[in-house]
């Protein structure tokens, strides 16, 4: 079965006007950092899985100094990520790749480091993903995630309204099953840090700039429908977030 791309340009020009030029999740340069922090990434080969346009890789190669790959499902973001890194002189040390659901195409022990920022949250078989994680990094090697999560109470209208609204594959599960995935799939030295106190004070932040001083600017770039389209988005995020029903978290381990 192909992949049917969930990202148009308008949906990737609203989320870099949000969280930054290159960037499809939140955090910008501050969440590189936390999901490389301990890893001594300088020098290191780091595989970022769900790269997306490209900004994460840039900012592991430009401020953290490793040599990466980045891998995404949809073939618009990889090209856009090789256009980006031939125009930024970068494409000897950030190289892209469109994939396909299943194995990872490289070999054995290929990786130093392995990240995602949302990739585990839109996947599905999720112990297949880690299973693949574990086989291409080193020994030593370290898996980090900065994933969206849920709770453990049964899904409101209020969520079922949000996931309408965002239009995209989100299959959550909580932080503590992360935990116990990783371990399952062989890694030691697991953590999971809830990052939910984090984005609630960011998601409400970013809700105020887009219904108010970047609403221009959107319905400019993108038109009206699309401007409210998105203002709903985050209103709706925001709902759920302040009732404890969508969280964030990170997720680490080591081979």
């Amino acid at each position: 079965m192909s992949h049917e791309n969930e990202y148009p340009e308008n949906t990737v020009q609203m989320l870099e006007l949000i969280w930054g030029e290159g960037y499809m999740a939140p955090g910008g340069p501050g969440n590189v950092a936390k999901l490389l922090r301990g890893t001594n990434p300088r020098g290191r080969r780091i595989l970022d899985i769900g790269c997306g346009i490209g900004g994460p890789a840039f900012e592991m190669l430009r401020t953290h100094g490793a040599q990466v790959v980045g891998i995404d499902l949809e073939e618009p973001l990889i090209e856009r990520a090789k256009a980006d890194a031939r125009k930024l002189g970068l494409q000897e040390h950030c190289q892209f790749q469109t994939v396909t659901v299943g194995p990872l195409p490289f070999p054995d022990e290929s990786f130093d480091i392995v990240t995602s920022s949302g990739a585990l949250t839109q996947t599905g078989n999720k112990a297949a993903l880690l299973d693949e994680c574990m086989r291409v990094l080193t020994p030593g090697g370290h898996l980090s995630c900065y994933e969206w999560m849920r709770s453990d109470q049964e899904y409101s209208d209020d969520m079922h309204h949000w996931f309408e609204v965002e239009g995209l594959t989100y299959v959550m599960e909580e932080l503590s099953d992360y935990a116990d995935r990783f371990r399952a799939a062989g890694f030691n030295d697991v953590v999971a840090t809830d990052a939910t106190p984090w984005y609630q004070v960011e998601a409400r932040r970013e809700y105020e700039l887009i219904k108010g001083e970047l609403y221009p600017r959107v319905v400019t770039l993108l038109g009206s429908d699309d401007a409210d389209h998105f203002v709903e988005d985050w209103r709706a995020m925001l709902v759920v977030i302040d009732s404890g029903e969508m969280r964030q978290g990170y997720c680490r381990g080591t081979k």
